[in-house]
């Protein structure tokens, strides 16, 4: 048997049948009609918010990178819990609007901005992050016929980045953010033109769980932007440190101990350079506020054996949860963490794959794991499901249609 990925914590049995915050999935699957079904809790996010906030200092504010997941409740539970919001395209610009968002909490990071968007950002009083002097020119001409003064912010690209990450966002060649170097030839542009200059975002990585990593990249941030700041000759009002804390998905993965990563930097903070002295700091996270608060609930429709093989037909299926499906084929194929929600309590009694209701042999949420043994009409759990899920995986895909989606 392949193993399965570790279940987050805050997550019972009700009378042997997995519960969300203390409500049993089947009659959360009749409240909202019917699965597939993302499930989102409010009191896990609430928790993941009070404990960075336990272990941070208190001048580090926190933002929501909204592309983690921009489900319209979660904007709205956040806007009550975090600092800032992070967008990366009109359309989620949009998405905070309509929860009634204040814009100037808003930053826009992205390396292809058209020009509507940033006409659309400008006039509304967001924080752009300017990723190239190309941008930067068409920034400002759009805020000069608009008569406004943009907020404007350097995304710079580190010479480094964050080891051991999921995806490295920084250090060599990237479409992200301006070449350190460059930086503060453009930050006096922008000073010059008259725009209200921001600050420096930098971001080095992401899903990183070891604190050493995270914690080197965060001093090497801060040396940077007390570097350019001395070099351009002003102090930047603001920085946003990035995020890259992670969430264990697949065995053997360990929590992050956020401790020793609080403690780094309230030790940096105490001793920072004349240069970042009045300087804001935040966090920019996504995944690792709402991914372990979000439970993907899927049908059995049929059991089946071939050769030998147990196979549990699903209702749902790579189309709402690609990340755990493998993203359309990985080298390495590891389970999520995956449980029959309905027998949460019961012991494996068999090895089989749990496989969703598309035409491709891709559509696979568990691969010859342990399981007890399920039939058609019990209910299958992905957890880890509240980020990069239902708006990061094509939902289109052969006709299937979007899954539904609650907050709890």
């Amino acid at each position: 048997m392949k193993p399965l990925g570790p279940i987050p914590p805050g997550y019972e049995a009700v009378d042997g049948v997995l519960a969300i915050d203390g409500v049993p999935v089947a009659r959360l699957i009749d409240e909202a009609g019917g699965t597939p079904l993302f499930v989102y809790s409010a009191n896990l996010i609430r928790a993941r918010v009070a404990a960075l906030r336990h272990a941070m200092p208190e001048r580090l504010g926190l933002h929501y990178a909204v592309k983690a997941n921009p489900f319209g409740p979660i904007l709205h539970l956040l806007s009550q819990l975090v600092d800032g919001f992070d967008i990366a395209s009109g359309g989620e610009l949009g998405f905070v609007q309509e929860v009634g968002i204040d814009p100037a909490w808003v930053s826009f990071a992205g390396p292809g901005k058209r020009d509507s968007e940033l006409e659309a950002a400008i006039a509304a009083g967001v924080t752009i992050n300017l990723e190239s002097e190309n941008e930067a020119g068409r920034a400002l001409a759009i805020a000069e016929r608009l008569a406004v003064t943009p907020r404007l912010a350097v995304r710079v690209n580190p010479d480094f980045d964050l080891k051991g990450s999921g995806m490295k966002m920084g250090g060599g060649a990237k479409p992200f953010g301006l070449d350190a170097e460059r930086v503060p030839a453009l930050v006096r542009q922008v000073l010059a033109a008259g725009a209200d200059w921001q600050g420096f975002h930098i971001f080095a990585g992401s899903q990183a769980l070891d604190p050493a990593a995270i914690i080197a990249a965060q001093a090497q941030s801060l040396d940077l932007a007390a570097r350019l700041a001395s070099e351009i000759g002003a102090r930047p009002p603001r920085c946003n440190l990035g995020g890259g804390f992670g969430i264990p998905y697949f065995p053997g993965e360990q929590a992050l101990d956020l401790a020793p990563i609080g403690a780094a930097l309230a030790e940096r903070f105490a001793a920072l350079p004349a240069e970042l002295e009045g300087t804001a700091f935040c966090l920019e996270l996504g995944r690792y506020l709402v991914g372990e608060a979000g439970v993907y609930l899927t049908r059995i429709v049929d059991r089946k054996l071939s050769h030998g093989e147990v196979f549990l037909v699903t209702d749902g299926g790579l189309h709402h949860q690609l990340a755990a499906s493998g993203n359309f084929g990985t080298v390495v194929r590891r389970n999520y963490p995956v449980a029959i929600a309905t027998r949460f309590d019961a012991p494996v009694e068999e090895e089989a794959s749990i496989v969703g209701c598309l035409c491709t042999p891709l559509d696979r949420l568990a691969d010859k794991a342990g399981f007890p043994r399920a039939e058609p009409g019990d209910v299958v759990a992905v957890f880890c499901a509240g980020a990069y899920g239902a708006s990061a995986s094509p939902a289109a895909f052969l006709g299937q249609g979007p899954a539904r989606e609650i907050l709890v």
